[in-house]
């Protein structure tokens, strides 16, 4: 990667940092992003507001912990690395404190398959990884579980985690994951919503593989 992409890709980073805050999955400083690059990872700092960030404000992060940078890492460096290295196919890691994925994290209810989008995330149901201190490594391996064939989890009495190819993919589930948080939240204010059965989400995971594809334009 030249510098000139490297410096867009950081860019481009930092306008998915803000676009979490204008969309509402975040709130303040409490949020974190990072990106795949060739020698490790970059990453949001640690409690910068999002709108000041430049470039150079941004981390870049070695498998083995260390970094490099004027600025020091988010605190939940250690799930973006342990994401990143476990999952070759993942490109870029969201982490925010949406309002309804964590009203239920907080509950300690994952989302289960009472909408076929839930599928969305990669399975039948949307997991909540168990409590651990925010920053650990205690943290990270319930993350890593958590996210065992899926693309999305929860996170107890602290938030969301979204990943994708790229950051617009990982920002689109994100955004998708509260939003069925926010239906499965509404309907539990009425009773206990009817979930569709493992067969049925089985088939919409199917039809997902192809659903939404354009055919290539002739000529």
């Amino acid at each position: 990667m030249s510098e000139v992409e490297h410096r867009a890709l950081r860019e481009t980073m930092i306008a998915t940092a803000r676009r979490m805050n204008a969309s509402g999955l975040n709130q303040g400083t409490s949020g974190n992003l990072s990106q795949r690059v060739e020698d490790g990872f970059l990453l949001t700092p640690t409690g910068m507001d999002y709108d000041t960030l430049e470039p150079e404000d941004l981390v870049l992060m070695r498998w083995d912990g260390s970094h490099e940078g004027k600025r020091a890492p988010s605190s939940e460096w250690r799930i973006h690395r342990d994401l990143l290295a476990r999952r070759p196919e993942v490109g870029a890691v969201l982490h925010a404190h949406s309002m309804f994925c964590t009203t239920l994290a907080c509950l300690r209810r994952g989302i289960p398959s009472f909408h076929y989008m839930v599928t969305s995330a990669g399975g039948e149901d949307i997991r909540c990884a168990p409590y651990a201190t925010f920053g650990t490594e205690e943290l990270s391996h319930h993350a890593v579980e958590a996210l065992e064939g899926r693309k999305a989890c929860l996170l107890a009495n602290h938030g969301m985690l979204a990943m994708g190819k790229n950051l617009a993919g990982a920002f689109k589930l994100a955004v998708e994951v509260e939003t069925l948080a926010a239906m499965y939240w509404r309907a539990l204010q009425v009773g206990e919503p009817v979930l569709l059965d493992a067969a049925e989400m089985a088939r919409v995971i199917e039809k997902f593989k192809t659903y939404g594809q354009q055919p290539e334009p002739k000529g």
